[in-house]
């Protein structure tokens, strides 16, 4: 398929699937139903990465990046995608790809350099803390009940945070906190950069979950309890941490979308070549028409997903925040890619399920989609009340009539 990409992208995008196959993939097989990647194998690719010139492309020169587009750099986000390791090695992994981001977007000169910099050679880890337990502070943000108070010339943070990504990990963490509880959690809420080692910073325990085994990134609850930090550390505005958090929300999910399309790609390309070479009944079971119309639909919903992703990501380079573009790509894409691995495993039958191939590791990755970044829920209530306020007048009035 041809899509609108810029030539740069084009390029981006097929240097970095050349990384993938020569230097990601032979490290990924050594760590196939083991794992996790070691520091070292992972340091190595970040070498190679950087020799390939596809490393850190999302963020500006000046820190460590190279500098590109958002719109350009989304084909290659794709292409890392194709196997576990390939994001964490070109450093466009979750969740220090959007925490990058909302650094390079929201820092002070001075929070970046600390921060910024060394997040983006890989020489330190970062964790967005914003999501609670029991309170809905991931599906309903509204409820969050951790808190920050000024006194003096520091903050004081309280609170419990769960499913931080890479919380275990992390050297520094994004903390959201209420700021004014008086006012809307929308408009009384910031953020606020905390030093892992800051005394009152429990890391309670990494929560057990499906998926995870080749990266070794974990989600972590953690306890604040009269954490310290100076008053240089907001990240961002007073009392404008939910703006800032769709800020970073909005293009980090699609970042999502297209790892998760990878993803898709590749177990899709390990299905056609199994199913082309398994003989069964009387030939290459590829030949089948059930076989062959699988993955048609397959093909056709990754299309649909590379194609809803673009449009979201042009419409936020044109100024636009695109909630509802954003929010229809992201439910859309984690349900297609949950569909095709399920569908490529089946169609590898028992080697579908056997860790020599990637399937099955990818098949663990993908289920948690539907619910990181936003549960399918949430996403389609956004969608559900957008079209709800465009409910057309003349409409209603001919419902009423054909009622009487």
């Amino acid at each position: 398929m041809e899509y609108d990409d810029s030539e740069a992208a084009r390029a981006l995008a097929e240097r970095t699937r050349e990384f993938v196959d020569e230097e990601v993939v032979p490290v990924e097989r050594e760590v196939l139903g083991d794992g996790p990647v070691s520091d070292a194998q992972l340091a190595s690719l970040r070498e190679s990465a950087r020799e390939y010139d596809v490393f850190c492309p999302q963020i500006a020169e000046e820190w460590g990046g190279m500098g590109m587009d958002f719109r350009d750099v989304l084909p290659m986000f794709e292409q890392a995608g194709r196997s576990l390791l390939g994001a964490a090695a070109c450093r466009v992994d979750a969740p220090d790809e959007g925490n990058m981001h909302t650094l390079e977007m929201l820092g002070t000169a001075d929070q970046k350099e600390r921060w910024l910099r060394p997040l983006v050679a890989g020489e330190i880890s970062s964790g967005f803390s914003m999501t609670e337990p029991m309170q809905g502070g991931g599906s309903d943000p509204k409820m969050i009940e951790s808190t920050a108070e000024k006194d003096g010339d520091e903050w004081v943070i309280d609170g419990h945070k769960w499913w931080t990504t890479g919380g275990t990990e992390a050297d520094v963490l994004i903390v959201m906190a209420r700021t004014d509880t008086d006012a809307h959690p929308y408009e009384g809420t910031s953020l606020f950069l905390v030093p892992a080692d800051t005394p009152g910073v429990e890391i309670v325990r990494d929560i057990p979950h499906v998926g995870g085994k080749v990266t070794g990134v974990g989600h972590a609850e953690i306890k604040y309890d009269g954490v310290r930090v100076p008053e240089e550390n907001l990240l961002g505005d007073l009392n404008r941490g939910f703006a800032h958090a769709q800020q970073r929300l909005g293009p980090a999910r699609l970042t999502h979308c297209m790892r998760f399309a990878g993803m898709a790609e590749r177990a899709l390309s390990v299905a056609k070549a199994y199913t082309s070479e398994r003989q069964s009944f009387g030939g290459p079971i590829a030949d089948k028409q059930a076989v062959r119309h699988r993955i048609a639909d397959c093909e056709t919903d990754l299309h649909a997903v590379r194609t809803m992703v673009r449009d979201a990501a042009d419409r936020i380079d044109a100024g636009e925040e695109a909630r509802v573009q954003v929010s229809m790509s992201k439910t859309f894409a984690a349900n297609a890619v949950q569909d095709i691995v399920d569908e490529c495993l089946q169609l590898c039958g028992g080697n579908g399920i056997g860790k020599d191939l990637p399937i099955a590791d990818f098949y663990e990755a993908v289920r948690q989609f539907r619910i990181i970044d936003g549960a399918d829920e949430v996403h389609r209530r956004v969608i559900a009340r957008d079209a709800f306020d465009d409910v057309d007048e003349s409409e209603l009035a001919s419902v009423t009539r054909y009622g009487e």
